[in-house]
């Protein structure tokens, strides 16, 4: 492998930046797909670099041919994230249900008494305020947030945040006139309609959830769809 893609490709991912490594089967030649360009000397015409962008969104490594031959995409994508807001009752299905999907899982609640390392052991455990736990994550494409605490002073502040991000997902948890009104203050916040419509709420596809296990799956599955059916 040439050096300099070499050193293009370990810093991509020191840097979590999603990257595919596309090789010419047939004479070596290689280049580096980002979803937002490329870099290397290997020639490619731009539906085949679209192609491959759509192979690393979809975190799908696999053999394209080409009119140059045959080219291996390997996908180099860091794990997609699951910040949960809010040590709450439905938290641990939730965390356990969207590791079990391949999310690394983050947990943020202040309250250090519902926040505990002996509950969520398994998952990483902030228990920083929202926002300045939002600000050390630093939430991208790959990160899915989804607030639970039904609480402004905590769910207010990191949905603020996520809104500044670009999560893909952005769910909070409660009725239609509990997000009524959370909607209206972060309009004051300076958030437009169009930045509010991100937020998914009430949370979750609409199966009929009722328990705390069910509200999870709801939720995971909602998760999914957007990440896969954008």
């Amino acid at each position: 492998m040439d050096t300099t893609i070499l050193d293009a490709l370990q810093n991509a991912r020191r840097a979590k930046r999603p990257v595919a490594l596309a090789t010419n089967l047939r004479s070596g030649a290689q280049k580096l797909i980002f979803k937002d360009g490329t870099e290397g000397p290997l020639c490619l015409d731009v539906d085949m670099i679209i192609g491959m962008q759509d192979m690393l969104a979809r975190d799908e490594s696999g053999t394209l041919q080409t009119g140059a031959g045959p080219v291996f995409v390997q996908v180099h994508n860091p794990p997609p994230r699951l910040i949960v807001v809010g040590a709450v009752h439905i938290a641990d299905p939730l965390a356990r249900m969207g590791a079990m999907a391949g999310f690394g899982v983050t947990l943020i609640d202040p309250r250090r008494a519902f926040a505990t390392s002996q509950r969520f052991e398994d998952y990483a455990v902030s228990t920083e305020w929202p926002d300045d736990a939002m600000a050390e994550l630093k939430p991208d494409t790959r990160s899915a947030i989804v607030t639970l605490t039904h609480d402004p002073k905590i769910d207010d502040p990191a949905l603020d945040a996520a809104l500044k991000s670009s999560a893909f997902y952005i769910g909070a948890l409660g009725s239609r006139k509990t997000h009524a009104a959370r909607l209206a203050r972060l309009k004051e916040l300076g958030h437009d309609d169009a930045a509010l419509a991100r937020i998914r709420g009430p949370v979750g596809l609409d199966i009929g959830a009722l328990s705390p296990a069910e509200i999870a799956v709801s939720i995971v599955a909602q998760i999914v769809q957007a990440r896969r059916k954008p």
